[in-house]
């Protein structure tokens, strides 16, 4: 039984030694003993099983003898090993090592032979040596299996060596997918070397699966049927329950299941991990340093792979051996904060600081932040500095020059003050002033989780707390400036402060995680800057990816999307740009969701170059973790509570964007999953099945876009089908798929992801539809439908000689320049994909002749295309352009609308009137609803387009601007509006809700139950941006007070009328 707290701290003889060690600085964390996973206080205790206590037995080699002698037959032969030593030799390799009968089942005669020669020839080469160092490296790799054998040192990680383990994850582990991969043995010598009483020998033996069924069902976890036929025949009964019961576990969670044992008889402990493949690469090496930080080794450790996709790692870890044992903490209290450090070691394997955790400078905790807050240094470092402000206020920027001197400044100012490295570089020379800041971060949001009930051994972190004092504000400032050497080092070591401020919550502490989320104050962004504040960040970071999640108010919407990179150095470009890019597709939406309750919102992934086929583990774990912070902790042991500094519910609205509209299905179910009330809401664009609108196929976000491009024709009097058009983003996409089949110019020009598509005299309108209802790429074009003059160019092709005699070195060139081109005659370009900022200020020039824009219409469909610097240049030079935050609003108006419809129906309700059946049966509904979304979406865009085309008529300013300021208008007065006491006119409020809401969600639920039902933050955002946007779009951007007193008299005395007619 534990003993009893005292002053909230458990007593416990076992770690009295851990305040006497001062070199072991584990970081505070504070738990209770729950095994994650079991649901279990205390360990099992497994019996002695099998070759060491092992739990594997190997089946008996029969012919171990015979080939015994036949080996010694062969080093005789061979005439290196001296004959007086053959049979020694020969011995100590097959009884001392602890190889089991499988090895030598496996290996040819020849193959032993040699691996005793290679170990025998060590022990020479180390009388050669000053030192007398023993040191044996053996390696062999086979195409179906592996032997490494190595000298080690219990208990200490070996940076300089061979590094087999870091080989056999990259090699092998990584790897390991489904039917395809490779288990691994590993066993340590009873006994040291001859002339060392420390080194001992280390061998690994991987082999590659033979699963019983290869290709199992989805939901398949019997054991015997995904297990490999090696480990099957190995494992004992016992150790087969212990991998049943944690893959089990294990698929029934996002995260990893650690479960750790007692061997009956010793002290030894048995640790087993269970995760999904692939979803935490080089975790089998740091687990190495993780146990020898707190003075362990380990007797054998297994890796077993599962063909349904699951990895499970049995390790047996015991102490040290010699006096070095004494230096640590006992193994009962060791194994306790290893299985809580473990949950951080998923998160991030392989950190920027692990050289420095290997080598006990620095805790896991310690560095796993400080590798955080790199992160957030790279950035939030590269920033201007006053000195571009003071420049920028100097000069002209409606200048062209001074605005593209600017721009490429601002470009290589963010590039080149502080690169990743360099921060990473000086982080390292400061691990004492790591240490600090740590304390500071973690006596912020570390959180003590126990009842009276349960049993309680606080870890080794909560009682180094006891010991490390939390350094005040102060203190941090004269440490940093004590131990700095330059201005650069104390901007780096400062930004920790600046992080450790901004984090209001973090999963950091939680016992079960799969990424590591903070939810951050944004208010550390520079203002001259980020002129727009933000409400809310996260920050995201695994070692697959780094992600944010911004928004612009409390309720928000926007979608979240997967960035990928082609080549290290996109990565690098894309890398520096995220955060920008995150703002400025949320601002972007909130400035187009000013029809909408919502503001703007937006979520961007960022995957590790290494892990670019990572997507779908990528977009888990970045939901899962920011569920962390959004959802209540209810299961102690797997989800603890958090410390909140925030102190308020938090909801976000996402849906999908690049890369991610095929996950929103699992992210609408898991949420449900997770115990979250507002699953339904949760996601949008989602399976019709889940009650999503697919904006992709109801063409929702092109509706939009094509109100501004017809709206054009329309004002101009232009004949469509004599339109000559180019397009980015092909048929394959949403957007460009949707454009193609709902219009009819003439296509010249399509650029996709795959390549050009060119014909002056006209792409073949059929066969573009073809491609557009199968959703393929231009490269699936039938080039025999090509005129002469036509040619396609894909990005895996080089020189290639186009039909006019240029020639085409490079494909991907010609595809990334093509739309900035000026030989070819268009009238609309309508960009529906491509990168951001692909016109900037500096290559809109390349549109621009004799001060004239050689397209006379741009409809921006796709985010951030051109930058507004640009716009700007080419409306100066005479462009009509409507920009995406106009433009592209079609898609978040459908989401607004599917979340409203979710929120005011309770479940029964939502299923049975916005789910599609199972066999495909659509509720009547259903199918009015989307068609109503759809007329909303035009309505609205027709309204927005009609008030900009008006106001640039009676003001001339660019139309760009006016699309801005029309936001701003309408978002400003929105917010003044909810904030009247015109919400508390509840005849009033009733009125334009009725007005506001969809006729059919009121005719099916009645205005009553939707307000009992949308929480009232939602329905004060719906009353106030209708009627804002109505009256702006009426009267105008710059519309007096006394048209706004005209506008609500009108409104009064119409619900006047109504509330005398129904009286009377």
């Amino acid at each position: 039984m534990a003993s009893t707290p005292v002053n909230g701290v458990a007593h416990n003889k076992l770690l009295d030694q851990v305040i006497r060690s001062p070199d072991r600085r584990p970081s505070p964390q504070p738990t209770h003993l729950s095994v994650p996973g079991s649901g279990h206080s205390t360990p099992r205790i497994l019996p002695q099983e099998g070759s060491g206590g092992s739990g594997y037995v190997a089946p008996k080699f029969e012919g171990k003898a015979k080939q015994m002698e036949a080996v010694m037959d062969g080093v005789e032969e061979k005439g290196f090993i001296p004959p007086d030593f053959v049979e020694t030799e020969t011995q100590w390799f097959y009884n001392e090592l602890g190889i089991d009968d499988m090895y030598f089942a496996t290996e040819s005669v020849e193959a032993v032979v040699n691996h005793i020669h290679s170990l025998y020839a060590a022990k020479v080469a180390a009388y050669a040596r000053d030192d007398k160092r023993l040191e044996i490296r053996l390696d062999k790799e086979a195409a179906d299996h592996a032997v490494y054998i190595d000298t080690s040192k219990p208990g200490i990680s070996v940076v300089d060596g061979p590094r087999y383990e870091q080989r056999i994850d990259e090699k092998y582990l990584d790897g390991s997918v489904g039917n395809t991969g490779y288990r691994v043995e590993s066993f340590r010598s009873a006994s040291p070397l001859p002339g060392s009483q420390e080194q001992q020998l280390r061998c690994y033996f991987v082999y590659q699966c033979d699963f019983v069924e290869p290709n199992p069902s989805a939901t398949e976890i019997d054991i015997e049927k995904i297990g490999d036929k090696r480990f099957l025949l190995k494992a004992t009964k016992n150790t087969k329950a212990v991998y049943q019961q944690a893959l089990h576990t294990a698929a029934g969670r996002t995260g990893p299941v650690i479960e750790y044992f007692d061997v009956e008889g010793s002290r030894d402990k048995r640790l087993v991990i269970a995760y999904k493949q692939g979803s935490a690469l080089g975790l089998f090496s740091a687990l190495s340093d993780l146990y020898h930080y707190y003075g362990l080794t380990t007797s054998r450790k297994y890796v077993e792979q599962f063909s349904n996709g699951y990895t499970a790692m049995s390790l047996y870890l015991r102490h040290v051996p010699g006096a070095a044992s004494s230096k640590h903490p006992p193994i009962e209290a060791s194994i306790h904060q290893i299985i809580k450090e473990i949950s951080l070691l998923y998160c991030i394997p392989q950190n920027k600081f692990q050289a420095d955790f290997a080598t006990a400078r620095l805790s896991l905790q310690e560095t796993i932040y400080a590798h955080c807050v790199w992160v957030f240094t790279s950035h939030f470092l590269n920033r201007l500095g006053s000195e571009y402000v003071a420049l920028a206020s100097l000069l002209d920027t409606s200048n062209t020059q001074h605005a593209e001197l600017l721009s490429k400044l601002k470009r290589r100012l963010r590039a080149e003050t502080f690169t990743a490295d360099y921060i990473r570089e000086i982080i390292s020379q400061y691990p004492d002033l790591v240490h600090s800041l740590y304390l500071s971060f973690a006596g912020s949001h570390y959180v003590q989780a126990q009842t009276e009930q349960e049993d309680f051994l606080p870890t080794l972190s909560y009682l180094r707390l006891q010991i490390d004092k939390i350094p005040t504000e102060g203190e941090l400032t004269d440490s940093i400036n004590k131990s700095v050497v330059n201005d650069h080092h104390r901007i780096v070591m400062e930004s920790f402060r600046i992080f450790n401020r901004a984090v209001l919550k973090t999963n950091f502490y939680t016992p079960t995680k799969v990424a590591l989320s903070f939810r951050m104050n944004p208010d550390f962004l520079p203002p001259q800057e980020y002129p727009q504040p933000l409400y809310g960040m996260f920050l995201v970071i695994s070692s697959e990816f780094r992600g944010f999640h911004l928004r612009f108010r409390d309720i928000a919407r926007g979608g979240i999307r997967i960035v990928k990179s082609r080549s290290e150095e996109a990565y690098a470009i894309n890398a520096r740009s995220l955060f920008d890019e995150n703002y400025n597709l949320a601002n972007t939406q909130q400035r187009k969701n000013k029809d909408i309750p919502e503001g703007g919102s937006k979520g961007v992934v960022l995957l590790d170059y290494h892990h670019q086929d990572k997507a779908r583990t990528a977009f888990e774990k970045y939901i899962d973790s920011i569920l962390d912070l959004l959802l209540p902790a209810n299961s102690p042991g797997i989800k603890d509570p958090i410390v909140d500094h925030y102190k308020k519910e938090e909801i976000l609205f996402m849906g999908p964007d690049e890369n991610t509209a095929d996950l929103v299905d699992w992210a609408t179910e898991h949420a449900r999953e997770r115990g979250a009330p507002w699953w339904k809401s949760f996601f949008t664009g989602k399976n019709p099945k889940l009650g999503g609108i697919p904006h992709d196929r109801y063409g929702m976000t092109t509706l939009s876009v094509r109100a501004y491009v017809e709206g054009i024709y329309r004002k101009l009097k232009l004949n469509t089908s004599e339109v000559r058009k180019l397009q980015t983003g092909g048929p394959d996409g949403d957007l460009g798929s949707n454009e193609i089949l709902l219009s009819n110019e003439k296509y010249v020009s399509i650029v996709d992801g795959s390549g050009v598509l060119v014909d002056t005299n006209g792409l073949d309108h059929e066969e573009l539809l073809r491609l557009a209802k199968q959703r393929l790429m231009i490269n699936h074009f039938d080039i025999s439908k090509l005129s002469p003059q036509g040619y396609r160019v894909l990005v895996d092709e080089n020189n290639i000689r186009l039909p006019h005699g240029e020639m085409v070195f490079n494909g991907t060139t010609f595809r990334n320049t093509f739309h900035l081109r000026k030989d070819i005659k268009y009238d609309t370009f309508v960009p529906c994909g491509g990168r951001p900022e692909s016109i900037d200020l500096t290559t809109a020039n390349s549109l621009i002749v004799d001060g004239k824009c050689v397209i006379p219409y741009i409809v921006e469909g796709a985010n951030l295309f051109i930058t507004q610097d640009a716009k700007l240049r080419l409306e100066k030079a005479g462009c009509i352009l409507y920009k995406d935050a106009s433009a592209n609003k079609g898609g978040v108006t459908s989401s607004s609308l599917e979340v409203l419809a979710s929120l005011s129906f309770d479940d029964a309700g939502f299923i049975e009137h916005m789910c599609v059946k199972n066999d495909g049966t659509v509720p009547e509904f259903y199918n009015k609803y989307v068609k109503a979304v759809q007329e909303v979406i035009q309505n609205n865009a027709r309204l927005e387009f009609e008030a900009i085309w008006k106001e640039h008529e009676a003001t001339g300013q660019p139309r760009s601007t006016l699309s801005d300021t029309l936001s701003i208008a309408i978002t400003k007065l929105d917010e003044e509006l909810q904030s009247t006491d015109l919400w508390t006119n509840v005849a009033f409020r009733e009125s334009v809700l009725s007005e506001a809401l969809p006729n059919l969600l009121l005719q099916q639920i009645g205005l009553d139950k939707i307000m009992e039902r949308v929480p009232d933050n939602y329905l004060r955002a719906i009353f106030g941006s209708y009627l804002a946007s109505r009256f702006v779009y009426q009267h105008g951007v710059s519309a007096s007070q006394f048209a706004f007193f005209d506008f609500m008299s009108k409104r009064m005395e119409k619900l006047w009328v109504i509330g005398h007619w129904n009286s009377g």
